[in-house]
C-alpha cells in the first residue's frame, strides 16, 4: 500500500533528524540554552544547582545544569506518589526504597534500545560485575544502574594494615640482620631484649603484648598472627586460604593456629611476651607500647600509629615496617561489585541518554579524578612521567579548601575563567563511581592522591630516612606493595544464621578453644602444653566440634564459588 502524503513528509523528517543526530556528539551540546537536570540524592546534604567549577566542568562539558533534591522527611514518598523521581537518582543502598523504585517501574531501564552501550561505553566494557550484580539484586533481569566504590579488578585492594612493625632504631642498632623465618624472627627479638632490657618508665620490654578484648572464636592476635603470616584470613574456626578455598580448622594437627599458639609459647618461656596479656586491656596494651616496651606489633594501628610521635623519632626511635622473608601478609580486597548506593536514571527523564553520558563521564580516570580534585590541567595534571600530579593551585586547594580560583595569581593555571573558593565546587551528589583506591589505568596508581608518588613528602627526621634508604620507597604502603601479599576477594558474602542448637554448641566450642589457648600459652614445658592440647580437643569435641568443622568447610565452598563467579564475570 503506497503511504499517504503526509506519511511520506513526517519519514522523511524523522530519517532527517536520525542523520543530523549522527553529527552531534549529545543532545546538550546542541541546545542552545542549559538542560536543566534534576538529581534526587539520598546521600545529598545541599539543596539547589550544583556551584563552583563542577558547575562549570558540566557546563562546558555537557551543556547542563544540575540541580540537587535531598531525600528530606517525606520528599521519596512525595516524588514516588508524583511518578517521577528525577532525572538522576542516587540511592542511599539498595534495600526496600530502591527495590520498591525498581520493581514499580520509576527507574529507567538502561538497556533499553541499547543506550547503555551507546551513551556509556566506558561504564559497560570496565564496570560488567557491577552492573551484573544490579541486575541480580533488582531480580527482574534488568540493569537500573551500579553500586558506588566499584574495584577496577579483583586485584585491586584497601589499603595495608597488617604492615609488621618493629622497633626500627633497635633494628637498625643490631645491623639490619635478615629475617625470614619464624626462628629468625624469635633470635632478632631475643637480640633486641638484649639490648633493649628496660623502657622508658623502666619496666621490662616485650616482643609482643596482647590483649585478650577483641577475642571471638579464636584468641584475636595469635589467629591474626597466622593471618598475618600465611596471608589466610580467620573463618569461624579456622582460617582460609584466600587463593585455594581451603579450609584449616583451628584444631587440626598441623594448623596455622596451632602452629602460632606454639610460637606463642616460645615467646612466653622465653620471658619475651608480656605475661600479663592475659588480663591486659588495649589502651593498657597501648601506654606500654609509648613508653617503648613492646618490639613489634603485626597491625599498624597498635604499632607505628602509636608509638612514632616527633618526640620519639627526633630521639632517633621508631617503629617501622620489616615484612619478614616468609611472610605473605593479607590484604583486603574491593568489590568489582560495587557497594550499596546506586547511581541510576529516573523512568520519566527526558534526557536518559544525557544521564547515561554523565555518569559515564564520571566514570573515566578524568571524571574521576575530577570528582576529588578540580578540573583537569588547572588542578591536576599527567607528568610527563605518565603520573598524576597537582598544580601549584591543586596543592593549595588540597591544603585549604577555601583556596578562591578568582584570584589572580591562579590565572596561569585557570586562564582567568573560573571563580569561586574550591570548597562551592564540591561534589554535592556525594557518591562515587571507582572506589579512590581503585587503579587508574592511565597512571597503575591509585586515584587515591595520598598513593601518588608525587605527593610523597621527605623525611623529617633522620631515622625516618634510614628507613627509606633501607625499603627503597618513601611510604610504607609502597613497601607493603613490594612484598608477595595476597589479596582477599571482596565477595557478597554473609554469615548465615546459625539454630538455636548450633549456636548453644558454638557458644561452648569457642570458650574451650579461647580459654585453652590462653592455657597453652602460658604452659612452662612441652609436656604441659602437650597436655593442655589434648585438653582442648577433648572438651571441644565433647560439646560437637565436628559439627563446627562441617559448617565452616561447608561455608568455605560457597566463599570460594562466590570468587569464582567474580573472576568469571570480569
Amino acid at each position: 500500500m503506497n503511504k499517504k502524503p503526509h506519511q511520506r513528509i513526517t519519514a522523511l523528517l524523522v530519517t532527517a533528524v536520525l542523520a543530523l543526530m549522527l553529527f552531534m556528539p549529545s543532545l546538550a551540546a546542541a541546545a542552545d540554552e542549559p538542560i536543566q537536570l534534576v538529581c534526587f540524592s539520598q546521600l545529598a546534604n545541599y539543596s539547589g544547582k550544583l556551584t563552583g567549577w563542577i558547575a562549570k566542568v558540566l557546563l562546558d562539558r555537557f551543556n547542563v545544569e544540575i540541580t540537587i533534591v535531598p531525600d528530606l522527611e517525606g520528599v521519596y514518598e512525595t516524588r514516588m506518589e508524583s511518578g517521577n523521581l528525577g532525572d538522576l537518582v542516587v540511592w542511599g543502598n539498595n534495600g526496600r526504597e530502591y527495590l520498591n523504585a525498581a520493581q514499580g517501574g520509576y527507574l529507567f531501564d538502561w538497556e533499553e534500545d541499547d543506550l547503555l552501550y551507546d551513551y556509556a561505553p566506558n561504564i559497560a566494557e570496565n564496570m560488567s560485575a557491577a552492573l551484573e550484580q544490579n541486575r541480580m539484586i533488582s531480580g527482574m533481569d534488568t540493569i537500573y544502574g551500579f553500586g558506588y566504590n566499584v574495584a577496577s579488578s579483583t586485584e585491586d585492594h584497601e589499603a595495608f594494615f597488617y604492615t609488621w612493625d618493629i622497633r626500627w632504631d633497635l633494628y637498625k642498632e643490631l645491623g639490619y640482620p635478615e629475617v625470614n623465618s619464624l626462628d629468625d624472627l624469635f633470635d632478632l627479638f631475643v637480640a633486641m631484649k638484649e639490648i633493649c632490657p628496660l623502657d622508658e618508665n623502666g619496666n621490662e620490654t616485650y616482643a609482643f603484648s596482647l590483649w585478650p578484648d577483641w577475642d571471638g572464636n579464636m584468641v584475636m592476635y595469635i589467629k591474626a598472627f597466622a593471618t598475618a603470616w600465611y596471608g589466610y584470613d580467620e573463618f569461624f574456626f579456622g582460617h582460609l586460604n584466600c587463593e585455594t578455598g581451603e579450609y584449616y580448622s583451628a584444631l587440626e594437627t598441623g594448623s596455622p593456629y596451632l602452629e602460632m599458639v606454639k610460637f606463642f609459647n616460645k615467646l612466653y618461656r622465653a620471658g619475651l611476651l608480656d605475661p600479663n596479656s592475659m588480663t591486659a586491656t588495649y589502651d593498657t596494651m597501648t601506654e606500654k607500647l609509648r613508653a617503648g616496651g613492646v618490639f613489634c606489633s603485626i597491625f599498624n594501628y597498635s604499632g607505628s600509629f602509636s608509638y612514632n610521635t616527633d618526640e620519639h623519632m627526633a630521639d632517633g626511635k621508631m617503629m617501622m615496617s620489616l615484612v619478614p622473608g616468609d611472610v605473605r601478609p593479607i590484604v583486603y580486597g574491593m568489590s568489582v561489585l560495587g557497594g550499596n548506593r546506586v547511581w541510576s536514571v529516573g523512568a520519566k527523564s527526558e534526557y536518559p541518554e544525557l544521564c547515561l553520558e554523565i555518569i559515564d563521564w564520571f566514570c573515566t580516570p578524568e571524571g574521576r579524578l575530577t570528582m576529588d580534585y578540580g578540573p583537569q590541567d588547572v588542578c591536576w595534571y599527567y607528568g610527563s612521567d605518565g603520573l598524576t600530579h597537582f598544580t601549584e593551585l591543586g596543592k593549595a586547594c588540597q591544603k585549604d579548601r577555601k583556596t578562591n580560583l578568582g584570584d589572580s595569581r591562579w590565572d596561569e593555571f585557570t586562564g582567568g575563567e573560573w571563580s569561586g573558593e574550591f570548597n562551592d565546587g564540591s561534589f554535592q551528589i556525594n557518591n562515587t563511581t571507582w572506589s579512590t583506591n581503585a587503579t587508574n589505568p592511565v597512571t597503575g596508581e591509585p586515584y587515591n592522591k595520598d598513593f601518588w608518588a608525587s605527593y610523597q613528602t621527605p623525611a623529617t627526621y633522620e631515622i625516618d630516612q634510614d628507613w627509606r634508604d633501607w625499603a627503597g620507597v618513601e611510604t610504607v604502603q609502597a613497601y607493603m606493595e613490594n612484598q608477595n601479599y595476597v589479596v582477599k576477594t571482596a565477595t557478597e558474602y554473609a554469615d548465615p544464621t546459625m539454630s538455636d542448637d548450633l549456636n548453644l554448641i558454638w557458644t561452648q566450642v569457642k570458650k574451650a578453644i579461647v580459654d585453652g589457648t590462653w592455657n597453652l600459652v602460658y604452659s612452662k614445658s612441652d609436656g604441659e602444653y602437650n597436655y593442655l592440647l589434648s585438653q582442648i580437643i577433648k572438651n571441644a569435641d565433647g560439646y560437637g566440634y565436628e559439627t563446627c568443622e562441617d559448617f565452616g568447610a561447608s561455608e568455605a565452598a560457597r566463599w570460594w564459588q562466590m570468587v569464582m563467579d567474580i573472576k568469571a564475570a570480569q
